[in-house]
């Protein structure tokens, strides 16, 4: 099963949502799925905007690859109360999709990571879940918020995120997930 991981950060390459998405793709290699990392850092998705004269090639590329996978993992850090700026630009450009026949990301199953400092990375789900149900999408109802203090024990995850990222990835694998 191909798994698309979607890294909403415009990160450094060793920072928290890179390693969280290193080891769910590891973990799903494990598994005998095919997963890839959208790092949306790598593309260059313009601001989005209604009156655009052409397609930007990279919004052509991200749009390919969000249709493609039907499974998703959708990884971003809290900022105030949401996802990064720069992920929800990139998810606005899905309506570009709005006359295909499945538009948008019709019947896909997402998973939702989301981190923050203190007990308030739910919140970054529930705006995460919002975006999902819009895209006419499926949310999977186990998602992951972090409190961002408790992710790391020396130089690894902690147990316990460590145990709810193989969570999240073997139910999104479930074959009995079925929206239809």
């Amino acid at each position: 099963m191909k798994v698309l991981i979607f890294n909403g950060t415009l990160n450094k390459p060793n920072d928290t949502s890179q390693e969280i998405a290193n080891y769910l793709k590891e973990y799903l290699l494990q598994l005998g799925a095919t997963p890839v990392i959208f790092n949306l850092s790598e593309y260059d998705i313009p601001f989005f905007e209604e009156d655009f004269s052409e397609v930007p090639d990279s919004v052509t590329k991200m749009l390919q690859v969000f249709k493609e996978y039907d499974r998703h993992i959708w990884l971003s850090p809290l900022y105030h109360g949401g996802m990064v700026g720069a992920m929800k630009n990139c998810l606005d450009w899905l309506i570009l999709s709005s006359k295909d026949e499945n538009p948008y990301l019709t019947h896909k199953i997402i998973a939702l990571i989301c981190w923050g400092y203190g007990a308030n990375a739910s919140t970054g789900i529930d705006s995460l879940r919002n975006i999902v149900a819009t895209l006419r999408a499926w949310a999977l109802p186990y998602s992951v918020p972090i409190a961002r203090e408790y992710l790391y024990e020396e130089d690894r995850f902690s147990i316990i995120y460590e145990e709810k990222f193989q969570r999240i990835s073997e139910l999104l694998l479930q074959p009995k997930i079925s929206i239809l």
